[in-house]
């Protein structure tokens, strides 16, 4: 099964980060946010990506271009032109970055991507989120619900859209844009998809948190995994701040590798 993690935003409310690079590559103890969300799928044995670049993509590129070599030793002869590598700590990763358009919204780059698919059921999520979520679970509270889409609801007062559940029942009954209520489920950014739900994405305006995913809430296709653990998203430079805190202390909450 593929991941596909939306790294294309502009971030503009970290600006003071992703001025200089795209807000997956801020880094969180030393490490791109967008290792961990990778390290937390591959700790459930997910190791293939999609990334879904626009803003700032080459530096995305060039992030996995010398991912190897900078955590090898190396001796560069420079007399033959020559790189010999002595020891690497690699990931068992394959990682397709695709340049989705820098203007692209979230459905259009997720509909960009599908010739990389190969029209089997895939995860998706956001490149500036993390959570303890067990993915193995999720992913088969997915197949056993028979839908066309889940995704993780997570609690979390104040500024986020929210998810209308029904108490007792998994499936989506409405779709917020913003929360009114401290407390609400909102919308965790950890999805499991079927390659049918692309059909509901009309172009690159298409944002995938309104159309789509509303259209597909109307027909009884979305179904809401409740994770109650920790989640932490990274919109502002004082979510990254928090995160920094939590990586610095003795267990972050999210590292299950």
């Amino acid at each position: 099964m593929k991941v596909v993690i939306l790294a294309g935003g502009y971030g503009t409310r970290i600006s003071e980060e992703s001025a200089i690079r795209p807000k997956p590559l801020v880094e969180i103890g030393g490490q791109p946010i967008l290792w961990h969300i990778m390290k937390i799928y591959s700790a459930y044995g997910l190791n293939e990506f999609v990334i879904c670049g626009g803003y700032k993509v080459n530096l995305i590129k060039q992030y996995f271009r010398d991912y190897a070599l900078a955590r090898s030793d190396v001796t560069f002869d420079l007399h033959q032109g020559k790189v010999h590598t002595h020891r690497s700590e690699g990931e068992p990763w394959r990682v397709t970055v695709v340049d989705t358009g820098e203007k692209t919204m979230t459905g259009g780059r997720i509909k960009r991507i599908r010739p990389y698919l190969n029209e089997e059921t895939f995860c998706l999520t956001y490149g500036d989120g993390v959570a303890d979520i067990d993915i193995r679970e999720l992913v088969a509270f997915h197949r056993k619900a028979g839908v066309l889409a889940t995704v993780a609801a997570v609690k979390q007062p104040g500024r986020f859209g929210s998810l209308h559940l029904s108490s007792g029942e998994d499936r989506v009954r409405g779709f917020r844009e913003k929360a009114h209520e401290d407390g609400d489920f909102i919308n965790g950014g950890f999805f499991v998809l079927e390659p049918r739900a692309i059909d509901y994405i009309e172009g690159d305006d298409s944002v995938w948190e309104r159309e789509p995913l509303e259209t597909l809430v109307a027909e009884g296709q979305v179904a809401a995994y409740r994770h109650r653990g920790f989640w932490q998203n990274m919109d502002t430079l004082r979510d990254r701040n928090v995160l920094e805190a939590f990586w610095a202390s003795e267990k972050p909450q999210w590292k299950v590798w």
